[in-house]
């Protein structure tokens, strides 16, 4: 009993090195990754995001995709966003991998600590992992998810007839085009995911360094979904 208190009051000792700038820091990640997610899946019709321009290419892709002949063109688009979402979910997967494999070496990670003259204690370091392995994990989930949509749509694609004046095939093409925008979404979203995972990490240079780095992936996130060069590409045939 007086062992299991000793390894108590030896916890709450080693975190109080954190402040409550760590804990506003934090806060300040998760409300903007939050935030920010539903910022770009639901802009202001003003200033519609990328993603949701692309979205609208999306359903016309499988409007036109009824009357193509044949659709090897579609199956390789559809096949090439799959192998995407599967490159990123096996890199994620390597991420927590390492990841869990430096909390699980407190020791080594202690040495890195020292060689980098930051005086904390190793779980101090673990925490803020476990942070960028929150954001590694989301991402690594909605990736999983997105691959398996995309194959949804694949299946539906298929269903789809050649010949206009079937009453199902426009139907069945609008559905298909529906599943390749959630599936768009879910693959967004863990892009979001690796983005905040690397904003993360700037904790292991304090709260300090979460809030810039937090700040910056935001700023990259902004401008690229509402006011990078793709966007006003996508939107040059429109006005």
């Amino acid at each position: 009993m007086l062992l299991r208190n000793a390894a108590h009051m030896e916890l709450f000792d080693q975190l109080r090195y954190f402040t409550v700038l760590d804990g506003l820091a934090v806060i300040y990640l998760l409300s903007a990754w939050g935030i920010l997610g539903y910022v770009i899946e639901n802009p202001p019709k003003k200033r519609i995001s990328t993603s949701v321009l692309v979205a609208d290419y999306r359903r016309e892709w499988m409007v036109h995709m009824i009357t193509r002949k044949p659709r090897i063109f579609d199956a390789t688009v559809l096949a090439t966003l799959r192998e995407g979402t599967s490159f990123l979910a096996s890199a994620c997967l390597i991420a927590i991998g390492g990841g869990l494999a430096a909390i699980s070496n407190a020791e080594r990670l202690s040495g890195v600590a020292r060689d980098l003259a930051l005086d904390a204690p190793a779980i101090i370091w673990e925490v803020k992992i476990l942070l960028a392995l929150f954001f590694i994990t989301n991402a690594f989930l909605k990736f999983i998810w997105s691959n398996r949509l995309f194959g949804y749509c694949g299946v539906v694609m298929a269903s789809v007839s050649n010949d206009e004046a079937d009453p199902q095939a426009l139907p069945r093409a609008r559905k298909a085009g529906e599943l390749n925008i959630t599936a768009a979404r879910a693959f967004n979203a863990g892009i979001r995911g690796i983005y905040f995972a690397l904003g993360a990490l700037s904790w292991l240079l304090g709260p300090e360094g979460l809030l810039l780095g937090g700040t910056l992936v935001i700023f990259i996130m902004l401008r690229r979904e509402f006011a990078s060069t793709s966007r006003e590409i996508l939107l040059s045939d429109e006005t």
